[in-house]
């Protein structure tokens, strides 16, 4: 009798994993073709229920962190804005939680907490740093080919240079900022540059390398990099955002 109800107990146990699995995969094949259409409010409808259906589910929770993070990245609403970043971090953590090993969730949580530190303060920056550079890394040891961690350290590295004398010295000196001195503009760009090889289609990684030429005074190649997102095809739901800011960056080269 007692192995009758342990094989019984087995078969529900499959029963209702597999129910609950059936209704997660398919949302997010649905999340995914709204994603590629480039309609990322409703892929994250789709990744939702997902996520409602199977809890623990790790791919519906990264991608269902991306498109959050995607709508809040130039959303006009600062308090829509911060509600969207909070909600992406969220998926992030649980991602990495379902699924420590995986470079996708480390590097989704790196990009959200990095978009969040931009909005802050110097203080608030330093506490937000530290973490985006460690699970950044994490992306990177657990996939050295990673894109977009490569991005997020090239931007770490860049916004923490960014950041005045004074505000750099404060940091590394009385706010438990230490690492940031470890940040130079070289590290920018050997980033940004790895991430523009292994992605060079994307207009996001070549806006970000050419913030960092027009920092370092190498005006010409800021300016190829800008002229390159002006004129590439939008593929993603952001690079309209994208194609405006680097049209901005050439407007203030100008004839430099």
């Amino acid at each position: 009798m007692f192995k009758r109800y342990l094989a019984f107990t087995a078969v529900m146990t499959i029963a209702v994993n597999s129910t609950r699995a059936q209704p997660a995969a398919g949302h997010i094949a649905l999340g995914d073709q709204a994603y590629s259409a480039m309609q990322p409010a409703q892929a994250l409808e789709h990744y939702e229920v997902a996520i409602t259906a199977d809890p623990a589910n790790h791919e519906a929770l990264w991608k269902a962190a991306r498109t959050v993070i995607d709508l809040a990245e130039f959303e006009k609403s600062a308090e829509k804005r911060a509600a969207w970043y909070t909600t992406g971090e969220t998926y992030a953590r649980r991602a990495v939680e379902a699924n420590p090993g995986v470079a996708e969730s480390h590097f989704q949580l790196a990009r959200g907490l990095g978009r969040v530190a931009l909005t802050l303060g110097v203080k608030e920056r330093i506490k937000y740093a530290k973490e985006v550079r460690a699970h950044a890394l994490e992306a990177l040891e657990r996939d050295p080919n990673h894109a977009g961690a490569q991005h997020v350290m090239g931007r770490w590295n860049a916004e923490v240079r960014r950041l005045g004398g004074f505000q750099r010295f404060m940091a590394e000196n009385f706010l438990g900022g230490k690492l940031f001195g470890s940040a130079s503009w070289s590290e920018a760009r050997r980033y940004l540059e790895k991430a523009v090889a292994l992605e060079p289609n994307r207009l996001t990684h070549h806006l970000g390398l050419g913030e960092v030429y027009a920092d370092i005074g190498e005006t010409s190649k800021a300016r190829e990099q800008f002229e390159f997102v002006t004129a590439g095809e939008v593929r993603e739901f952001n690079d309209k955002f994208y194609k405006e800011e680097a049209a901005r960056r050439l407007k203030e080269l100008g004839s430099k």
